[in-house]
């Protein structure tokens, strides 16, 4: 499969998958209470977010609202979608990470867009320690960018080093022999 092609694949399978969830905890958990297992550690909770992460920028309003929770991250994302696609700079390992970012990104804001809000449903923690509300969106952009820092962990002393072996490479292909 291409990269346009394993892109799209992702993406696709990314918006699906957390549609779907929502859709199925609008149905089975709007207007309950929360309930929880594992001794609270996982909870199903309905929330509606009309804000971004951690409903930043929910009391936004008009211009500002459009702007922030709207145009920037379709900007954001188009630029994003541009370089998952076309950047001769991503490596073949990045391009899945990038690609699930944007899946989970296209999702919750095809949502903020569509419906003015997005919907949240688990929330995890021990204790006092707890996540906020999230959704499956929001665990595959994580997930993303956990699994694109890893594939990037140790890169930079490679890529130093290839460009350590490359620099010196030149400087002898330019001398010319004695």
């Amino acid at each position: 499969m291409g990269r346009i092609g394993k892109v799209l694949t992702v993406v696709f399978v990314s918006i699906a998958v957390d549609q779907g969830t929502k859709v199925w905890a609008k149905n089975v958990f709007e207007g309950q209470s929360k309930s929880c297992y594992l001794d609270e550690f996982f909870c199903w909770i309905y929330a509606e977010n009309e804000g971004a992460f951690l409903g930043w920028g929910s009391e936004l309003e008009g211009i500002w609202n459009i702007l922030l929770l709207k145009l920037l991250p379709i900007l954001l994302i188009l630029g994003l979608f541009y370089m998952t696609l076309f950047s001769k700079d991503l490596l073949p390992k990045q391009i899945v990470p990038f690609s699930m970012i944007l899946g989970g990104g296209l999702s919750n804001l095809f949502d903020r867009i569509a419906f003015g809000k997005v919907v949240d449903f688990m929330n995890m923690g021990l204790g006092d320690l707890r996540t906020g509300i999230f959704n499956v969106a929001d665990m595959v952009i994580l997930a993303g960018i956990i699994w694109y820092f890893f594939s990037n962990f140790g890169n930079r002393e490679k890529a130093m080093d290839e460009a350590t072996h490359s620099a010196h490479k030149d400087e002898v292909d330019t001398n010319p022999p004695v």
